[in-house]
């Protein structure tokens, strides 16, 4: 494995992965578990570089189908047979810290493995290992790799659109702390595509239905706080079958409280019948969370991460662990 931190030059790292895209006739891109805006637009938009610039190739994109955004935003996921893997076959895995959050358990059935992410490494795998935490999105590290190799290649707006929307996705359209000069320098290059930002990409990520309205409905009358400025609310298997949503969507409304005077932390905290856990996304504002998420099955960036329950009976001390945060 050819592992690179972020102080170290790159660039002999972002030609190998060029040779390997070109290298090999068939590419299956992986994501992780219950898929976010930046997990998906990257996936879409490093499958439709790769189609634009080697026609040739045959591409495939992986994971189960999200809920809501798609088919609004992205393309239905492609099923592969097993057959499709084998020594001709190139897996490409994108924002994904952990080797067991992949959301196909077929990721090393071909002939090279490629980790290309920007979470805190604490899971080194494959045969070339690409992570820079001092980018705010997958889909950054992406377009600065795609950037190094000059104008030999294409950037079309539909490959445009997804990179996008992963970068506004993992941002918060461009208002959390992980910004850069750099994020706006890609967005610009991005732009010059000829994606409308607002209709071809904001709309379809935050509209909402009469029924969001009311699932944000009841979360405002039934969330908790700490005493130390901790939010969260909790919905159960059953809440969510009465509120005709699925567990996948109970962090979407996780930062109802980012903006709210003496609220540091916020988590939403959803029930997971299938895997027999209790999911959690955790926010904060300034301080360093992901510490906390990696005692609970989990982890992510400073202010971003995500655990996991497996039993209420944890909500307490959890709630507690993230309380002495803010002392």
């Amino acid at each position: 494995m050819k592992l690179f931190n972020k102080k170290q030059d790159h660039s002999k790292l972002y030609f190998d992965i060029l040779q390997a895209i070109k290298k090999y006739p068939k590419i299956v891109i992986f994501r992780h578990v219950i898929p976010d805006f930046d997990a998906l637009g990257t996936q879409w938009g490093v499958a439709t570089w790769i189609k634009d610039n080697f026609p040739l190739k045959q591409v495939k994109v992986v994971g189960e189908d999200h809920p809501t955004f798609t088919p609004r935003l992205y393309p239905k996921m492609q099923k592969v047979s097993d057959k499709f893997f084998d020594k001709k076959t190139l897996c490409l895995i994108v924002d994904t810290a952990n080797i067991d959050r992949i959301d196909d358990s077929r990721f090393d059935r071909g002939a090279m493995m490629i980790k290309v992410d920007h979470h805190p490494n604490v899971n080194p795998f494959g045969d070339l290992c690409l992570v820079e935490t001092d980018t705010c999105a997958a889909s950054e590290l992406w377009m600065k790799m795609i950037g190094s190799y000059g104008k030999k290649y294409q950037l079309t707006k539909k490959a445009a659109t997804y990179f996008y929307s992963g970068i506004a996705g993992d941002s918060g359209r461009f208002m959390y702390q992980s910004t850069t000069p750099q994020t706006f320098e890609i967005a610009k290059r991005l732009l010059e595509t000829g994606i409308n930002a607002h209709d071809d990409v904001y709309l379809k990520m935050y509209e909402k239905t009469l029924d969001d309205l009311k699932v944000t409905a009841y979360l405002l009358n039934h969330y908790q706080v700490s005493k130390k400025g901790v939010a969260y609310y909790v919905l159960s298997h059953q809440e969510q079958t009465d509120l005709g949503m699925l567990a996948s969507q109970g962090k979407d409304n996780v930062n109802l409280f980012s903006n709210i005077k003496d609220v540091h932390i916020w988590c939403s905290i959803s029930e997971d019948i299938k895997d027999k856990v209790w999911r959690v996304s955790i926010r904060s504002k300034k301080v360093k969370i992901n510490h906390v998420a990696q005692q609970y099955q989990g982890g992510g960036h400073a202010q971003a991460s995500g655990c996991k329950l497996t039993s209420l009976d944890q909500l307490p001390q959890f709630i507690a662990d993230l309380d002495k945060l803010l002392k």
